[in-house]
């Protein structure tokens, strides 16, 4: 049973107080709620009410065992990465946070594996938490959202990092946060469920026309949910290539070949919709995602939907394990 889950989320039991010099920071803090539940309170007000299945080890553990998964990565929830934050304050937050994931995977190595987070928002404190990740917690990455604080990943200025991620053999895994578009939503509807799916896409796109794919061939980058519009815009993007000179000049291969170095969960809900994205990105490129312990746009039993959509033996193999270890560098 060493089907790997690489996305899934943890929050910590409890936060340290504020003791920075900033005024008005959202820092997050822990409050009761109901049974088996705590809320995460930021600036005053519950932005998520959370079970313990964040921090429990052996909840975590039990659920595993019901979803027949063997080893799961463990990553911050994604409002914790907390770009909006001053940098200091931030990377003080983060290795809490950092260590939190290490004390979880220090009490069952064979189950859980780390990624990590950084305060993105500052160049040099960023590369220092990466260190730290990689050399003293012995982490396989770290945990990226889909932008920083409204700047693109794809952004030269996030260049330093991603050579220093390159250089270290770190793993990167893409999340969708706070997401464009959800302005628009409508009806009770999650910015989960309609604005995720744009939002990853854009961060997709940004690390192809942005050029970190061609300048970082050696990254082993993953997103969520699938990679979201990703698949839909490849055929576009390989158009646009075709007809734009500067693109052209830019990329000296079209963006459907870039996007099939990446890494995509399997997040997708429908036998059809996982069908797509092998066809677009690869058999190899596809693995296991389920977003717990959150439900309303995660995967319940991520093991089970695979079975479920018609793979043969080989690349089924390949999306429950052995996709994710070549991923993680296993």
């Amino acid at each position: 049973m060493q089907n790997i889950d690489v996305h899934t989320h943890v929050v910590p039991e409890n936060f340290p107080a504020y003791v920075g010099t900033g005024k008005d920071v959202p820092w997050p803090s822990m409050a009761p709620a109901h049974a088996c539940h705590a809320h995460v309170v930021i600036k005053g007000k519950n932005y998520r009410t959370v079970n313990q299945s964040c921090w429990h080890v052996d909840d975590r553990l039990r659920d595993m065992e019901r979803q027949t998964v063997g080893v799961q990565c463990l990553s911050p929830m994604p409002e914790l990465l907390s770009y909006w934050l001053p940098a200091k304050d931030a990377q003080v937050l983060l290795r809490y946070v950092n260590d939190t994931i290490a004390s979880m995977v220090a009490r069952h190595p064979k189950r859980f594996r780390g990624l990590g987070a950084v305060p993105l928002q500052d160049m040099d404190l960023a590369i220092r938490e990466l260190e730290y990740i990689m050399d003293t917690l012995k982490f396989d990455g770290v945990e990226l959202a889909s932008h920083i604080d409204g700047t693109t990943l794809g952004d030269p200025r996030f260049e330093p990092f991603f050579a220093a991620a390159e250089r270290m053999n770190a793993a990167i895994f893409v999340h969708a946060l706070r997401p464009a578009g959800r302005d628009r939503l409508a009806g009770p509807v999650s910015e989960q469920v309609v604005c995720f799916p744009g939002e990853i896409g854009l961060a997709v796109a940004s690390m192809i026309t942005g050029g970190i794919a061609e300048r970082h061939p050696k990254l082993r980058i993953a997103f969520s949910h699938g990679g979201g519009v990703a698949p839909m815009l490849m055929g576009r993007l390989d158009r646009a290539w075709t007809t734009n000179a500067k693109l052209k000049e830019a990329l000296p291969e079209r963006p459907s070949a870039y996007s099939k170095r990446f890494y995509y969960d399997s997040i997708v809900f429908t036998p059809a919709s996982l069908n797509y994205i092998l066809n677009v990105f690869g058999e190899s490129q596809v693995l296991i995602g389920s977003d717990y312990p959150f439900v309303g746009a995660g995967d319940p039993d991520p093991v089970a939907f695979l079975r479920s959509c018609g793979l043969d033996d080989r690349v089924l193999e390949g999306v429950l394990s052995g996709n994710a270890a070549r991923f993680l560098g296993i």
